[in-house]
């Protein structure tokens, strides 16, 4: 299931700056849309990730997941919000040392008192998808950088959510990886629809995108 995304007149300063990160930002995201977000270094596309996400506040504004506002002045309300619908990818996977890939995966079931049987045949299922099937049981020092990639990737969507925010999910790939990791990431969005912002400073990758969003 994938939700609507509706940002109105945003603004957002950070504390000390002159300057707004986001002065009156409006964006309207259909479900199940791919948008790439695409500006220069710190016109505020990581920023604008966290915002829609509940982990970083906002003075003035809405931002609305199917909906439903937001209130960032509510963490408790926040964590539950990303919990129920938001998937997060970054540069860096985050995969747990400790763990292997396959129980990387689960540690956000956890939640919830699982994974039961069904969410294990799921999370088997997703490394299918990502072509990490047999690289199940390695820990993340075990991968290499395109692996990794593309179990964040899967571990982002374990929790099938309405919502994917991906923060330059290729970026410290090279292109032949970045291009492999992008194609899974292709093959997933379409499969599982979830409505999707992906900042990359990619031009190629923007492109096949369903639309790009241009920031600055």
């Amino acid at each position: 299931m994938s939700l609507p995304l509706s940002i109105r007149d945003l603004h957002k300063t950070y504390t000390g700056s002159e300057h707004p990160v986001f002065d009156g930002f409006s964006l309207e995201v259909e479900p199940g849309e791919l948008c790439a977000v695409m500006g220069p270094s710190g016109v505020g596309k990581t920023t604008l990730l966290n915002c829609i996400a509940g982990l970083d506040h906002w003075e003035g504004g809405s931002i609305r997941v199917g909906g439903m506002a937001l209130d960032p002045s509510d963490r408790t309300a926040m964590a539950l919000h990303r919990r129920a619908h938001i998937g997060l990818a970054f540069q860096q996977p985050h995969l747990l040392p400790e763990f292997t890939l396959e129980e990387n995966l689960a540690l956000p079931l956890m939640l919830d008192g699982g994974p039961d049987g069904a969410q294990r045949a799921w999370i088997r299922d997703l490394l299918a998808v990502v072509g990490l099937a047999d690289l199940a049981v390695r820990f993340p020092n075990q991968l290499s950088g395109g692996q990794a990639a593309r179990g964040g990737l899967a571990r982002a969507l374990v929790r099938k959510p309405a919502l994917w925010l991906l923060d330059e999910p290729t970026g410290n790939l090279d292109p032949q990886t970045a291009e492999e990791v992008f194609g899974f990431l292709l093959r997933l969005h379409d499969e599982l629809k979830p409505t999707t912002l992906l900042v990359t400073h990619n031009p190629e990758l923007a492109a096949r995108c369903g639309r790009i969003v241009r920031l600055g």
